[in-house]
């Protein structure tokens, strides 16, 4: 967790160009540590809370002043403070989520600009609409204020990346769309009805116009942001860089330093767990992490200029 937020928030540069703008990485990093959190098979230390009581409220490591960004925080206890509503939450949900968000990296990670047809990028956004479309379909996750914001910062995100995507010039058309809630509901609500009402023919032949009727919602939604997209684009100059492409470089950077890092992290983690807490193994995973920062920020200057 330390070394995550060490990673976008303690350097002033990468906090200014990064993190600034994505505040809910700190979602992402608590998305993370509950995933590890939930490889330990004890009572208390698989908890947030308790790990938030024991490593982070009165360690000096987490509430010390970081003089280089204090102007926009006061300690890394301060911004995990500011969500500390996920604290409470049910571990087993929010590793859920952490699932479908690792699904998402992998699609930045493996994002290829030079090539029209990203086949890898296709098969994640399936993965990640069908966990979507899992926990959206979960009462107890979409009663919840937590969880319906972690759910919204999860579905602009992937929104994002199908919009830097075409920003890039690559064909994302064929990337499925997200289904609200409220479509979700009216669909299942008219499938059970007509199963209450109708024969098994036309059931099925009712069900096939409301997988129409979904189709041409989501087209819709799809067509609409692209317009507004495409506005955006249009009333700006030429040398003037669009908003959604801003908005994809910084998440695209984002996500990719996170995946990687927090992959090494796993790794070290699990090591921890298993009481193999080598001073190379560890000095090897700091030095890979730190040369991933280098190059990320790097790439990042480069789509700046």
């Amino acid at each position: 967790c330390l070394y995550l937020l060490d990673a976008f928030f303690k350097d002033s540069s990468v906090f200014s160009s990064v993190a600034k703008n994505n505040i809910n990485i700190v979602e992402y990093i608590i998305m993370w540590l509950s995933y590890m959190l939930n490889l330990i098979k004890n009572e208390q230390g698989n908890s947030l809370e308790y790990f938030y009581d024991i490593y982070i409220k009165n360690h000096e490591k987490y509430t010390d002043s970081i003089t280089s960004v204090d102007a926009y925080y006061n300690s890394y206890k301060d911004l995990i403070d500011k969500k500390n509503d996920l604290i409470n939450m049910d571990i087993k949900y929010i590793s859920k989520f952490y699932d479908a968000f690792n699904t998402l990296c992998m699609m930045y990670i493996e994002f290829n600009e030079k090539t029209l047809h990203c086949s890898n990028c296709l098969q994640n956004a399936n993965k990640f609409v069908n966990k979507y479309k899992e926990m959206n379909q979960n009462s107890v996750i979409t009663s919840n204020n937590s969880y319906a914001q972690l759910l919204s910062t999860l579905s602009n995100d992937y929104d994002n990346f199908k919009n830097y995507c075409n920003s890039k010039g690559v064909n994302c058309t064929n990337f499925p769309s997200l289904a609200t809630i409220e479509e979700i509901q009216t669909l299942e609500k008219n499938s059970e009805q007509l199963s209450a009402h109708s024969s098994e023919q036309t059931v099925n032949s009712s069900l096939q116009d409301s997988e129409q009727i979904f189709t041409q919602s989501s087209k819709h939604i799809y067509t609409q942001g692209s317009e507004q997209i495409s506005e955006q684009r249009s009333t700006q100059a030429p040398e003037v860089t669009s908003p959604s492409s801003s908005i994809g470089n910084k998440l695209f950077t984002v996500l990719s330093v996170f995946g990687a890092i927090s992959f090494f992290l796993g790794i070290s983690y699990k090591y921890s767990l298993s009481g193999f807490r080598k001073r190379a193994q560890k000095q090897y995973l700091r030095e890979k992490i730190k040369n991933i920062k280098k190059r990320m920020n790097h790439s990042y200057m480069i789509r700046r200029e």
